[in-house]
């Protein structure tokens, strides 16, 4: 049977599996770690490696978040984790909005860029001022919405995979993925949470 906590295994696991491997410029070099994106290294690198570093990082923060043991026995961990998933949004989305300014396919893609980086911070933004003002039931319910946006981190490269697979490359596909890695996210956690789920 299909748990809870197995959804929550798969995630981490499809988390991690993106997460680490995003790291391998530190090894290869951008050129060839991200050779399919020769414009965002050209146009923006600054704020390209500040995105290819810190949305990671996000994953894995994120992941850590969703654990109801850290959350009730470690409580200040789970603070500092929050902190720092915050701070890597914040870094992450807006140097994505300003990456996704240069999107290879034109106005669609950096539309649809432009906008999950955009509502990335805002969501994240939310309900941490949820978490200060003590409403941890709208808090919770808005960290989730954020990791529904950090999540196509994930949904991005499985969506580029398949496309790929299909014979249509990077610059092709983007103007689809730019929409297809978050809003069906998004759209199912809105679904869930007005569900009545905890």
């Amino acid at each position: 049977m299909f748990t809870s906590r197995s959804a929550f295994y798969v995630m981490a696991i499809a988390c991690l599996l993106i997460a680490l491997p995003s790291y391998r410029f530190l090894f290869l070099g951008l050129s060839d770690a991200f050779a399919v994106m020769p414009n965002h290294l050209a146009e923006h690198l600054t704020a390209f490696v500040l995105h290819i570093t810190f949305s990671p990082m996000a994953l894995i923060l994120g992941v850590i978040q969703f654990s109801a043991k850290i959350r009730s026995n470690l409580p200040t961990l789970h603070r500092w984790v929050g902190r720092a998933y915050g701070v890597c949004i914040l870094i992450g989305g807006l140097s994505g909005l300003i990456v996704s300014l240069n999107a290879e396919r034109g106005i669609v893609a950096a539309v649809g860029f432009s906008l999950l980086s955009a509502l990335w911070v805002l969501t994240t933004v939310i309900g941490i001022q949820y978490a200060r003002n003590g409403n941890f039931v709208e808090h919770r319910r808005w960290m989730i919405r954020s990791f529904a946006l950090t999540f196509a981190g994930v949904t991005f490269r499985v969506e580029l995979l398949a496309f790929i697979l299909m014979g249509v490359q990077y610059v092709e596909a983007s103007v689809y993925i730019a929409w297809l890695c978050w809003v069906p996210n998004l759209l199912i956690v809105e679904y869930w949470l007005r569900k009545g789920r905890k």
